[in-house]
């Protein structure tokens, strides 16, 4: 079973639902490895100096912005670390919205909220809320060091995270050269638009996502196979562990925190653990992380 990436709460008003927040999409890509040829052996990449050619240690890599060619400025860890987000763990929605008026081009990437135990009520409270107004509640979330901007949507029996692009990371169309007006200033007949819009017709039917299959994917995984199966290869695979056990969580009064949301119109954030308990885990945590980052992490050869 799938881990989560976090455990925490969902929060509109005053109502706050305890989630988990699973990813909502697989990769499939195929990875392959560079080896030399002569031998078959893996090639190994290093980090040189662009100027001696000598390999530089982990400990000597320091991050720095390139304000112009040639150009740096280094920042520091701790400079990094007072420009990201504090750490927490909730889905705060700021507003709600007609989830039609949400640009596609916005869309991201998916995540689904899991309700914790007994946490149901609010949980499908809010999803059906949502369905039966169209409305999709637009939130802010940290994962891991950065803070994203996103929407709650529903979907099923799920309520769905969708990280937004920011305006910022979308390219304007205005900035390439598009072929503007209308339809007769291209000679384009009524004629030719009748017989289009026949064509899209005769075309059309439901979207059915079954349908689509990465069909270059499943041969080049056919070709694998043969060639492992010719050569006596055999490959292994590890189940993943089973996810912790949600919390338990207490009874709400749902209609009390409504009616006090709406009177007040503004959101009370979750309760924290207390720091003095979480404290020792995140740091054993990240020192956990940071050895076995230190033990994996490839090294990188210059190119060319």
């Amino acid at each position: 079973m799938a881990r989560p990436i976090w455990t925490g709460t969902l929060s509109f008003g005053l109502l706050n639902v305890p989630v988990s927040l699973m990813s909502g999409e697989r990769r499939t890509d195929l990875h392959f490895r560079m080896l030399d040829s002569r031998d078959h052996k893996p090639v190994r990449y290093e980090r040189v100096n662009a100027d001696t050619g000598e390999e530089v240690p982990w400990k000597e890599v320091v991050k720095a912005f390139e304000y112009d060619k040639g150009s740096y400025v280094v920042l520091e860890e701790s400079d990094i670390k007072a420009a990201a987000p504090e750490s927490h763990e909730t889905v705060e929605v700021e507003t709600f919205i007609d989830a039609i008026e949400i640009d596609p081009r916005y869309y991201e990437k998916p995540y689904i909220l899991v309700p914790g135990k007994k946490a149901e009520k609010g949980y499908v409270l809010l999803r059906e809320t949502l369905r039966n107004s169209g409305r999709a509640g637009i939130a802010r979330v940290v994962i891991r060091t950065r803070e994203y901007l996103a929407a709650v949507l529903p979907q099923g029996d799920a309520l769905i995270l969708m990280l937004l692009r920011y305006p910022q990371e979308l390219v304007d169309p205005a900035e390439h050269k598009l072929p503007e007006g209308s339809a007769s200033d291209y000679r384009i007949s009524a004629r030719e638009l009748q017989m289009a819009e026949q064509l899209i017709d005769s075309m059309s039917g439901k979207w059915t996502p079954d349908d689509y299959r990465d069909e270059f994917r499943e041969r080049l995984q056919a070709i694998i196979r043969k060639r492992i199966k010719s050569a006596g290869g055999t490959t292994q695979v590890d189940d993943e562990p089973d996810a912790p056990e949600e919390t338990t969580t207490n009874v709400v009064d749902f209609m009390s925190l409504l009616e006090q949301s709406l009177k007040a119109k503004k959101r009370t954030p979750a309760k924290k653990a207390s720091p003095a308990k979480k404290a020792p885990a995140k740091k054993a945590a990240r020192k956990s992380t940071a050895k076995k980052a230190a033990k994996k992490a490839p090294a990188r050869r210059k190119a060319g």
